[in-house]
């Protein structure tokens, strides 16, 4: 069984720092593409951040202030968010899609998620 562990979540006001950690229970070439995405109460699970074979991908939202990247040679990815606003608090949650050794689709799969809330 597959599993995502996170970690880093937390209470900051706004201005402050997060830095989200998440560790992945495969070997890192099983890996094609892992992420973050996020929930605020009443509002649908969006795309954050996103890391496939060393190109990133982040939501318009969060450019400039948030930084995605993986540990070398690890399964494990970071999520760096500095100049936090209120309206980043959600619960964050990581996301691994993951292949075989020829490159196919096997599974998609994600972790409990970490609230992150941030003061104003």
């Amino acid at each position: 069984q597959v599993q995502l562990v996170e970690s880093g979540g937390g209470l900051v006001q706004a201005g402050g720092s997060l830095r989200l950690s998440c560790a992945a229970s495969v070997s890192i070439i099983s890996i094609k593409t892992m992420g973050w995405y996020r929930q605020a109460p009443g509002k649908q699970r969006g795309l954050v951040a996103s890391i496939s074979s060393g190109s990133t991908n982040y939501a318009d939202s969060v450019k400039g202030r948030f930084t995605i990247s993986r540990g070398n040679a690890t399964s494990v990815v970071y999520l760096q968010m500095n100049s936090l606003k209120p309206e980043d608090t959600a619960v964050y949650s990581c996301n691994a899609e993951l292949v075989d050794p020829f490159g196919q689709y096997t599974g998609n799969y994600w972790g409990q998620g970490t609230q992150v809330t941030v003061s104003s």
